[in-house]
């Protein structure tokens, strides 16, 4: 359900904040935003979609956008971008519950993707948080710059007090890990020389292809968030490369071989917060890794760079995650769910079906980067069936599938990181070249389903 406000003088005020702030833009529309000196009311827009104007308990009062929910949308013109070179974006916003995404886009609602923020709960819908993110491509000069609210929940998951673009220049930032290009090149050229395997008759017409894993080991290592500072994160439960530790790097996990999924030439390494039962770590009995796509033209695809990574889900949301909720555990089997544990937060399981959850990564990728300081940044997630404006590189969409070798109880489970809403997982590529090419190119481009030997 969406929220609206409830007295008769809230509705009447709230209108008329709309009208006066619409009216307002009309004027703040004819200056220029400087980029690197002035942020943007969110209220200040131009034209909009579903959004309400109240009053804001943030710092600095006003307004604030408010009871924004799935594709709803504010436009803002002559927003200056400034200059080619770094640009970062940031956005004050308030959540209660829910999760989600700010879009920006320039030109239209479904123009170029300038860059994405992620929404996750702050507290309260009057709990401020500034959210930022980094792009290293972009329009310059002044832009008309629309602001799209995604999600998968229903009702609203959002309040925007206002953003900000602030150039950079070309200096590096501290995270980014740029490719290189040159590899780049060579495996981009290998890709596009394959050719494409004869699809027989009478196959699925889905592009996907997979790697089917075994639990290998548990450490409190994370090479992507906390390199090379082994014991320092919460306990991670491991699959595919059985190296991966805090030190691990693109060239140890392909000079080491030996790894707990199916095909051997994929040396990835993949990992997810431990789960526990009690004290007890209940490690997966399998994950399958899907490697597919979601683009209108999936022969758009190129394959993951070697070194890439990224993540998904995030660590510090500690949220309740009630039946209903999106994103959560549930139960694979006969019989299915039967309750709920204790708290709500987690599914009881029939005695033949065992707890499961799925966690789906960004597809679009700014091509650019193997990694960002917060491991998101180089990527986002299309809504639109494309990938375009800073992301503008499609590649596979990847999903984890794991399964755990229980029922549940009352009790319920708890992540090593806290909550089953802090659920996240990492990737960390060292597939093969080839391996991974004609995977893509026979599977993923040809919209074909294949297995996990890479064949139809």
């Amino acid at each position: 359900m969406r929220r609206y406000p409830v007295h008769l003088y809230t509705l009447l005020a709230s209108t008329l904040a709309v009208v006066l702030a619409a009216a307002l833009s009309l004027t703040v529309s004819t200056q220029q935003a400087q980029a690197a000196t002035v942020t943007v009311q969110a209220e200040s827009y131009a034209a909009q979609s579903g959004v309400v104007s109240e009053a804001t308990g943030d710092i600095g009062g006003g307004q604030n956008a408010a009871f924004l929910a799935n594709g709803d949308w504010m436009r803002f013109d002559n927003v200056d971008l400034g200059a080619a070179g770094r640009l970062t974006v940031s956005a004050r916003i308030a959540s209660a519950v829910g999760s989600g995404t700010v879009e920006f886009r320039t030109g239209g609602l479904t123009g170029p993707l300038l860059a994405v923020i992620p929404v996750s709960p702050t507290g309260g819908w009057q709990t401020w948080a500034t959210q930022t993110t980094d792009v290293t491509t972009h329009p310059t000069g002044p832009q008309t710059v629309f602001a799209v609210l995604r999600s998968t929940a229903a009702g609203d998951f959002v309040n925007i007090n206002w953003f900000s673009f602030v150039g950079a220049g070309d200096s590096p930032a501290a995270g980014w890990v740029p490719i290189d290009q040159a590899k780049w090149d060579a495996q981009l050229a290998q890709f596009r020389a394959m050719t494409p395997a004869a699809v027989p008759a009478g196959i699925v017409r889905v592009p996907e292809f997979n790697a089917t894993c075994s639990y290998s080991h548990s450490k409190p290592d994370d090479p992507i968030v906390l390199p090379g500072l082994p014991g320092a994160s919460h306990m991670h439960s491991f699959f595919g490369n059985k190296s991966t530790d805090a030190f691990s790097t693109p060239q140890s996990l392909l000079a080491n071989t030996p790894t707990s999924c199916t095909p051997a030439n994929d040396l990835s390494a993949y990992w997810i917060p431990t789960l526990y039962e009690g004290d007890k770590a209940v490690e997966a009995e399998g994950m399958i890794v899907y490697y597919g796509s979601r683009l209108v033209d999936p022969s758009a695809t190129v394959p993951f760079p070697q070194g890439f990574r990224m993540i998904a889900g995030n660590a510090k949301t500690q949220t309740p995650t009630p039946a209903g909720s999106p994103g959560q555990y549930w139960c694979a089997g006969e019989g299915g769910e039967i309750g709920r544990s204790a708290d709500g937060n987690w599914p009881r399981c029939a005695p033949q079906a065992h707890l499961t959850h799925q966690l789906v990564f960004p597809d679009c990728w700014d091509g650019k980067n193997l990694d960002s300081p917060d491991h998101k940044s180089h990527v986002a997630t299309t809504y639109d069936g494309k990938c375009s404006g800073a992301y503008p590189v499609a590649i596979p969409n990847l999903s984890f599938v794991v399964s755990y070798p229980t029922s549940g109880s009352t009790a319920g489970f708890r992540l090593a990181s806290g909550m089953a809403s802090s659920i996240h997982g990492d990737f960390f590529n060292a597939w093969d070249n080839a391996g991974l090419g004609h995977r893509v190119k026979d599977c993923i481009t040809q919209k074909a389903k294949c297995n996990s030997a890479g064949t139809f």
